[in-house]
């Protein structure tokens, strides 16, 4: 091999993520030991996801450490900064953004890392949000034909979402954001969320990642200290989707008052049929498409096999 094609083939294996077995993972866990009881894991758990505390003991407990250092780490600096300049330091939350696709078991990821970083003496108030409170209403969705494509990128309100993490990043006593409700499929008019200067901000949606768009100079993914994207194979993915949406065929969907109620008397046969309907029209491209592509903007991608257990971690480090 010439020495030039030796040098192509040196840059073509150089990646910005150093990859770690999930056994060389879980031999960096801290020795402090911060349990979830299986009461407390059942409740956290999305359907179908089984999560135990093997799982949160080689995978999230390690990652809770590692996101507890960068919190006290970005504090330090911001105090130094603070100082450099000769203004009174105001201590700011540490805001982490979880991505992935529909599916993908980033909801219970979220979820976990709140409970594991409020174990944490110098983290104890963590707050979540979810993106969904930031879906334009239905009503504006139908008018502006993208019904079809609720969870695209332009299907969210985005500068409200900028609007309220920079508010909460910037110290503001209280923040409100709207509440979705996954029963009516829609943003529940005068509920809201209210976020009170938290140590820790965590911020779950399917595009969170993505860059600004055109003639956009700030993404709400600019205010993220630290982000988690939550990977898998697409035809995994698809087949938890399938096995969920039974799952709520024959518990959420009954309910007379969910969106989805007209699903509720389908066969199996149809309710597979109209999933993979759902996964193939929508879920599917916008994975491809919008999410997946912000995998390597991640600072930590957590890859799952086909049993939903996270197999390797990779961690970016330059």
């Amino acid at each position: 091999m010439s020495e030039q094609g030796a040098s192509a083939a040196n840059h073509s294996h150089v990646t910005p993520f150093v990859e770690l077995s999930r056994a060389d993972w879980a031999a960096l866990a801290p020795t402090t030991h911060l349990p979830l009881s299986e009461t407390e894991l059942v409740q956290l758990r999305g359907l179908g996801e089984p999560l135990n505390q093997n799982e949160v003991t080689d995978v999230y407990l390690p990652v809770s450490r590692l996101l507890n250092l960068y919190a006290a780490g970005a504090r330090q600096l911001h105090r130094q900064t603070s100082d450099f300049l000769g203004e009174r330091a105001q201590r700011t939350p540490f805001v982490i953004g979880v991505a992935g696709s529909v599916a993908v078991g980033k909801s219970t990821i979220a979820r976990l890392l709140r409970e594991l970083l409020a174990r944490w003496e110098d983290t104890p108030r963590v707050e979540l949000v979810t993106t969904d409170g930031f879906l334009f209403p239905n009503a504006e969705l139908s008018r502006r034909g993208l019904m079809e494509r609720k969870g695209f990128p332009e299907s969210y309100d985005r500068r409200a979402l900028l609007r309220f993490v920079s508010a909460v990043k910037s110290g503001a006593a209280e923040v409100r954001s709207p509440f979705y409700s996954h029963l009516s499929y829609d943003i529940v008019p005068d509920a809201q969320i209210v976020v009170r200067q938290p140590d820790v901000l965590i911020v779950e949606g399917l595009n969170v990642l993505q860059p600004p768009g055109q003639g956009h100079g700030l993404a709400v993914s600019d205010l993220f200290d630290f982000t988690v994207y939550v990977d898998a194979r697409t035809r995994d993915i698809a087949r938890w989707y399938e096995e969920r949406f039974l799952k709520l065929q024959q518990g959420a969907f009954s309910n007379p008052k969910s969106y989805f109620h007209r699903y509720s008397t389908l066969s199996e046969q149809e309710a597979r049929a109209k999933a993979h309907d759902i996964w193939s029209r929508i879920n599917e491209p916008n994975l491809l498409h919008n999410i997946r592509p912000t995998r390597s903007r991640a600072t930590l991608v957590l890859r799952k096999d086909s049993d939903h257990a996270v197999s390797k971690v990779l961690l970016r480090k330059v």
